[in-house]
């Protein structure tokens, strides 16, 4: 197998972002985007995920998080479409729901090449450590677009903590199943030979 690798820079007048990701890796991660609360989600991302993942942006923090954490999730999906190639052999489609605490999270993905975004659920509190909760949905529709994902996610709880950590990790496990590799398949998962 090939390796799944990939580097992506992106900079705008609003943010300079750097991001490596290692789709077979072991989910170890280095993160520095100037919002803790969102480094967190991106290191439990990488590590419930098996990715090993970098970040390194230098956003207009001084207005708000908003485009950090949606260039961020830019990024970091046109890594997910380098790093996968033509996706030939990945199973495609996955499902999980993670508990935390109250709160429960699922996400259903398909790596169809067909971005497509729904969201079921709102977020208990307007914002924690620094990051406003909607920027959490928001990430996740960004991700979509930009990696060629059909994406449904789906939030409840009491705790918007405990709601987006929720989320972040049932992505990552959605994601890191999707992209496994099943030795059955020499081909991609699509009658129409590819994705």
């Amino acid at each position: 197998m090939t390796d799944r690798t990939a580097a992506v820079t992106r900079t705008t007048a609003e943010t300079d972002i750097e991001v490596t990701l290692d789709v077979d890796g072991d989910g170890d991660s280095t993160i520095d985007t100037g919002i803790g609360f969102f480094d967190h989600m991106l290191d439990s991302f990488s590590t419930h995920g098996l990715f090993d993942l970098t970040v390194q942006c230098d956003g207009d923090l001084d207005i708000d998080d908003h485009h950090t954490v949606e260039d961020v999730a830019i990024t970091l999906g046109e890594a997910f479409t380098e790093a996968l190639d033509d996706k030939r052999g990945i199973r495609r489609f996955a499902d999980r729901k993670v508990p935390l605490d109250e709160a429960v999270a699922s996400v259903v993905v398909d790596i169809s090449g067909r971005p497509y975004f729904e969201f079921d659920g709102e977020f208990s509190q307007a914002s924690v450590g620094g990051m406003t909760s909607h920027m959490a949905k928001h990430f996740c529709r960004s991700l979509s677009m930009n990696a060629g994902l059909t994406l449904h996610c789906g939030v409840d709880g009491e705790n918007a903590h405990h709601e987006i950590e929720a989320l972040f990790k049932s992505l990552a496990r959605s994601l890191d199943d999707a992209t496994r590799i099943d030795e059955r398949r020499s081909d991609v998962a699509s009658t129409k030979g590819e994705l």
